[in-house]
């Protein structure tokens, strides 16, 4: 009994709680934004247990659409449904029921958050077979994950502000980046099954590319600070991501593997010291800054 849930636990990685992290600070950068402080507690709640939830969804879907392929790729051929330990029409019926209890969760706030939330689901169903008809999956992925900033602005303001939309693109654009130096792992993997990534695309201008990109993060986050008018410590938190930027740029530049994935995880930074630059910039200590 105990293996069988520890099958489940590995399919939907909740042993690897990087990607929780991933959806979570841009949803939380939403919120914060959004209310101007501490978001009300309800809607703190349904969004943290939306994202373990959500991206448990996704890893389980992602290792269906995959299951044919994850057995010839080096990372993920243990995965339990490319061994077979789980069997498809179970991972479905899994994915079916996280997708109700996310539903379940989004129903205790707004009706406009609700509406957002079917195109949530929609995108988090869409992304995995992206990957094999374009190599820009990761401006998919990227789609599913910065929607949850629409759905913050919804669910504490009860409308999507322009700014909103910026701060979306922000996260689109943090999501190509990691996901970029993901793909970089399974590069000579997927290029002998056939799936397609930015990583393969981009090919030696990976890393060019992908500093181009962390430059003009920075430049949309330093926008930002505009847009919602944050004070000093925000961009403290800025010369931190910039330090976090360089910092990526070394591990990825022999493309070695394990170094690029190494990057992929610690991408998760970057989102919490934005997060803790917007919690103390509406700290009271902070707001003669």
């Amino acid at each position: 009994m105990f293996s069988k849930i520890k099958l489940y636990i590995n399919l939907m990685r909740l042993n690897k709680p990087v990607g929780i992290y991933l959806v979570l600070w841009p949803a939380l950068w939403a919120l914060w934004l959004a209310a101007e402080g501490t978001p009300p507690g309800l809607v703190l709640l349904v969004f943290i247990l939306g994202a373990i939830v959500v991206r448990s969804a996704g890893c389980v879907i992602n290792d269906y659409a995959d299951r044919h392929w994850d057995g010839a790729v080096a990372r993920t051929c243990d995965r339990p449904l490319a061994t077979g330990e789980i069997k498809p029409r179970d991972a479905l019926l899994l994915f079916a029921a996280l997708g109700l209890v996310g539903f379940g969760l989004v129903l205790l706030l707004n009706p406009l958050t609700i509406m957002l939330a079917i195109v949530a689901l929609f995108l988090t169903g869409l992304y995995p077979y992206t990957k094999r008809f374009t190599h820009w999956p990761q401006v998919f992925l990227g789609l599913a994950f910065a929607w949850a900033v629409p759905m913050g602005f919804a669910a504490v303001q009860n409308t999507v502000p322009h700014q909103a939309w910026w701060v979306f693109a922000i996260t689109l654009l943090w999501t190509l980046i990691y996901d970029t130096m993901y793909a970089m792992t399974d590069k000579p993997d997927d290029l002998k099954v056939g799936i397609k990534s930015t990583a393969i695309l981009f090919g030696d201008y990976d890393r060019l590319i992908i500093g181009l990109l962390q430059i003009l993060m920075l430049g949309m986050l330093l926008v930002m600070a505009k847009l919602f008018d944050l004070n000093a410590i925000y961009y403290v938190s800025l010369i931190l991501v910039a330090v976090l930027f360089v910092y990526h740029q070394w591990l990825i530049k022999d493309r070695d593997r394990a170094l690029c994935f190494k990057a992929f995880k610690h991408n998760h930074w970057v989102g919490l010291v934005v997060l803790l630059g917007l919690i103390l910039n509406y700290s009271a200590p902070f707001q003669l800054l």
